[in-house]
């Protein structure tokens, strides 16, 4: 993962603990080391342009909250991947996340009880 989404990961996170948030609030949050104000801010603004965030504005603030739950944006991010380095493979995805060890045998099982339901919707 390049560090652009990792960033924006961190960022969104913060916005779902805290609800809202000023930009020096999330500047707050973020560890060390932390980015130049005007960095974040742009990364801030970023997330608006892509429909993650939208703000309130109280005179010359701007107070940011996600317009996107955790979920939704998972299921995107998740999609992207997919698209972006598996050729829009579902299958592809699996096969490399079972060979680099990082899906355990119940989650094998659990993925083919949700294919086993998803062919036969029938047999709950």
């Amino acid at each position: 993962m390049n560090e652009l989404n990792h960033n924006e990961e961190l960022i969104m996170g913060i916005f779902w603990k805290l609800e809202s948030a000023l930009v020096r609030d999330i500047l707050e949050e973020l560890p060390e080391p932390k980015p130049p104000y005007t960095t974040l801010a742009s990364s801030i603004r970023l997330l608006e342009k892509k429909g993650y965030l939208s703000h309130k504005t109280y005179g010359t603030t701007h107070l940011f909250f996600p317009v996107i739950s955790q979920a939704e944006y998972s299921k995107k991010s998740i999609n992207r991947i997919v698209k972006n380095f598996f050729e829009g493979s579902v299958s592809n995805f699996l096969s490399f996340m079972v060979k680099e060890k990082n899906i355990s045998e119940d989650e094998i099982q659990d993925l083919q009880k949700l294919i086993d339901d998803y062919e036969n919707p029938d047999k709950k």
